[in-house]
C-alpha cells in the first residue's frame, strides 16, 4: 500500500507521470508542464529518492521519480525506475506509457510502440498512451494510424490540448489547412500559454495566404517564447509577405541572434535587404 508521504508527492507530481508534448520538432519529455512545483529539480528528485528508499516495494514511487528523471533528460535512470516499477507491478499502465515516452524521445520507436501497446492493453481508456502512440506513428509517416490515435485521445479526453495540436500537425502535413487551423485554435484555447500552436497556426494561415492572421499569431508567439527560433523566422516571412521589410528584417535578425547559422533566417534577412551590424526593430 502507498504510504501517506508517497501519496502526497504522487498527488503533487501526478500530472507529470505521462505528458506528451510534441510540438512539432521541439517537443521534449513533459516539457509542456508549467507548474513550478512539478519542475525536474534536484530537490524534487532528492525528495522522491527518499520516498523510494522508505518504500522500496512501492511501484508508484519509482514511477513518479522516473517521470521526473525523464523530464530532466536522465533517460537511463528514468528507464531503470520504470523497469523497477513494472517488475513490482506488471499491470501498471502508467509505467509502460512513461517508459514508452522515454523510448520515443530516444527515437527507439519499436520499443516505444511496444510499451504504448502494452499500456493500452492493460488500460484501454488510458488516453496518454494513445497520444504517445499517435506521435510515434506520425513521426514514422503512418498518418492513418496516427489520426486514429489522436481521435481516440480526444474522445477519451476532450480537453487534451496536445491531442488537438498533434492532430493539427497531421492535417497540416496533408495540406488540409482549414482543419489544421481549427485544431490549433482549440489547442490554444485549452492551453493558451504555448507558443508552438500559434506558430503552427500561422504557418497554415500563410499557406492560405492570410498574412495578417499569421502575423498576429506570430506576434503573440514571440511574446510567449522570445527565444523561439521558428517563431521569429516565420514572423519574418509573414511581415515580408505583408511588405513590411523593417519588421521582417528585425524578425530575421532576432532569429539569427538565436542561431546565426539558421539558413532560412539568413536567406530571409538577405531577401529583405538586411545588413549585418545594423539595428532593426523586431
Amino acid at each position: 500500500m502507498m504510504s501517506a508521504q508517497t501519496s502526497i508527492l504522487a498527488g503533487r507530481l501526478g500530472a507529470i507521470l505521462v505528458a506528451t508534448a510534441a510540438l512539432g520538432a521541439c517537443s521534449g519529455l513533459m516539457m509542456s508542464e508549467s507548474d513550478p512545483d512539478m519542475a525536474a529539480t534536484s530537490t524534487n528528485i532528492g525528495s522522491l529518492t527518499e520516498v523510494v528508499q522508505r518504500n522500496p516495494n512501492d511501484p508508484q514511487a519509482y514511477n513518479v521519480r522516473g517521470a521526473v528523471l525523464g523530464r530532466a533528460g536522465r533517460n537511463e535512470e528514468a528507464l531503470a525506475d520504470f523497469n523497477k516499477a513494472i517488475s513490482i507491478n506488471p499491470s501498471l499502465a502508467q509505467a509502460f506509457a512513461n517508459r514508452g515516452l522515454v523510448y520515443r524521445q530516444m527515437k527507439k520507436f519499436d520499443l516505444a510502440l511496444a510499451d504504448y501497446n502494452k499500456a493500452i492493453e492493460l488500460e484501454p481508456s488510458y488516453s496518454p498512451a494513445y497520444l504517445g502512440r499517435g506521435m510515434v506513428y506520425r513521426s514514422q509517416g503512418n498518418a492513418m494510424q496516427a489520426l486514429g490515435d489522436f481521435n481516440k485521445t480526444i474522445e477519451l479526453k476532450p480537453d487534451n490540448a496536445q491531442a488537438y495540436y498533434n492532430r493539427g500537425l497531421l492535417y497540416q502535413a496533408q495540406r488540409q489547412h482549414q482543419y489544421a487551423i481549427e485544431d490549433f485554435t482549440t489547442s490554444i484555447t485549452l492551453s493558451g500559454q504555448q507558443a508552438e500552436a500559434r506558430v503552427a497556426r500561422a504557418q497554415s494561415h500563410l499557406a492560405m495566404n492570410d498574412r495578417s492572421a499569421a502575423a498576429n499569431d506570430l506576434d503573440e508567439a514571440v511574446q510567449l517564447d522570445p527565444e523561439n527560433l521558428q517563431a521569429w523566422t516565420t514572423r519574418g516571412l509573414a511581415y515580408e509577405r505583408l511588405g513590411d521589410k523593417e519588421k521582417a528584417a528585425g524578425s530575421y535578425a532576432k532569429a539569427l541572434t538565436i542561431n546565426k547559422d539558421y539558413d532560412l533566417a539568413r536567406k530571409g534577412f538577405a531577401r529583405v535587404g538586411g545588413r549585418l551590424g545594423q539595428t532593426y526593430q523586431p
